[in-house]
């Protein structure tokens, strides 16, 4: 069960991506089915593919922010 901290952390994460890459879209926010303590941010992914490794690794670094300052483990993945 994602609870609301981590569902307003998960919503600053895309809107910060959203920012920076406008082109994404949110699909939803789940829990991870391996994991149910991991929350995955599921977005569309760019068409260009040197944007989509940009946007990881952006991600990458917003979501080692996230779990070093709230100890939640939040992912994105890309479909």
């Amino acid at each position: 069960m994602i609870n609301f901290k981590q569902e307003e952390l998960a919503r600053k994460l895309y809107s910060s991506l959203k920012y920076k890459f406008p082109e994404v879209k949110l699909i939803n926010i789940s829990e991870s089915p391996a994991d149910p303590r991991a929350v995955w941010v599921n977005i569309t992914a760019p068409e260009n593919e040197d944007r989509e490794i940009d946007l990881v690794e952006f991600a990458g670094d917003k979501t080692t922010d996230i779990l070093l300052d709230y100890g939640y483990y939040i992912s994105i993945m890309t479909h």
